[in-house]
């Protein structure tokens, strides 16, 4: 799935209510900055938002942060919002490398839904679910860990359940065809999920914790 690139992208993201734009200065803060102390719940890779919109609407006493690179998707995402009201919601635009920068030990939960899988051996590293990032999670995750993932790449799921095992990571579940899953997950879809899914390919799923 391709995207448009967004004229002025970054001038629509500084006119955002959601977006946050000099997220550093929050580290450690952002229970201050939502002005709770509800759980606080990372995706990395948010896109053009659908998943994070939909998870902060549902779940209004969860704040919900999507952190993404590209200017042009997280500008998608704030024209979406500009008729809705969430206050557990706000953008960044970043590079996951530098979470380290922008969070303490403040995040609950990180999703990671339809990353780029990386499928060179020389790319490894650029995976979200490599030993690297692991590291960097352990140092903004609060208390206990908890990754949930979805990709319709089974290289990518094949490796990311090796990683996280051998981070000694276990499994509250794992669905190989998650929409085709007997036991009926709650699933709010992405926007390449959607299309996925009219595609008939298997999304794969895993909810992992260690707790501390």
């Amino acid at each position: 799935m391709e995207y448009n690139v967004i004229k002025n992208a970054d001038l629509i993201l500084k006119s955002s209510p959601y977006f946050v734009n000099n997220p550093n200065k929050y580290k450690n803060k952002w229970h201050d900055y939502f002005n709770n102390h509800n759980p606080i719940c990372l995706e990395l890779g948010t896109g053009r938002g659908e998943f994070i919109m939909q998870m902060a609407k549902k779940y209004p006493h969860i704040n919900f942060i999507g952190l993404e690179l590209n200017a042009s998707q997280l500008a998608t995402a704030a024209i979406k919002l500009e008729k809705e009201k969430l206050n557990n919601l706000k953008l960044i635009k970043d590079d996951a490398r530098n979470i380290i920068n922008i969070f303490g030990k403040e995040i609950d939960t990180i999703y990671l839904t339809f990353s780029e899988p990386w499928p060179k051996k020389r790319d490894e590293k650029n995976r979200f679910t490599h030993e690297s990032y692991l590291k960097l999670y352990d140092r903004i995750f609060k208390k206990n860990k908890h990754i949930i993932l979805k990709t319709d790449n089974k290289g990518l799921f094949a490796y990311s359940l090796e990683t996280l095992s051998q981070y000694w990571y276990v499994f509250d579940c794992v669905s190989l065809d998650l929409h085709n899953d007997e036991r009926k997950f709650e699933n709010i879809m992405t926007d390449f999920e959607k299309q996925y899914f009219k595609e008939g390919r298997p999304i794969y799923y895993l909810d992992a914790k260690f707790n501390n």
